[in-house]
């Protein structure tokens, strides 16, 4: 249905750039949101966590497997030799621990 897409696409357009620096209660906000589309629209939504956990895998693994993407050879550098899982990027500071690729490898690697 169209106004499924639209109401979805509109929600979530940006949830692989934000959604591990979400806080818990934005989350719950937004799910809320996104219940009362479902009811509105008839059909069940998937909740914000589970789009953001299967875009970011989706990110994550096009990265990996395109040789030209600028994050190929930082995503290389971070394999493990033991495994086929990927070894977390040293974190010093939340905002980076937060950002895309350390919650991509966290993701990436309790997928495994």
């Amino acid at each position: 249905r169209p106004s499924t897409t639209l109401v979805a696409s509109a929600i979530l357009y940006g949830v692989v750039c934000w959604s591990s620096s979400v806080t818990e209660r934005e989350r719950q906000k937004l799910d809320r949101l996104i219940k009362k589309s479902s009811s509105v629209l008839g059909c069940p939504l998937d909740s914000v966590r589970e789009v953001g956990d299967k875009r970011v895998l989706a990110k994550l693994r096009s990265i990996l497997d395109h040789e030209s993407h600028p994050l190929q050879d930082a995503l290389f550098a971070l394999e493990s030799s033991f495994s086929n899982r990927l070894v977390h990027p040293g974190c010093t500071k939340e905002r980076y621990r937060r950002s895309f690729l350390p919650a991509a490898v966290r993701l990436y690697n309790s997928h495994c």
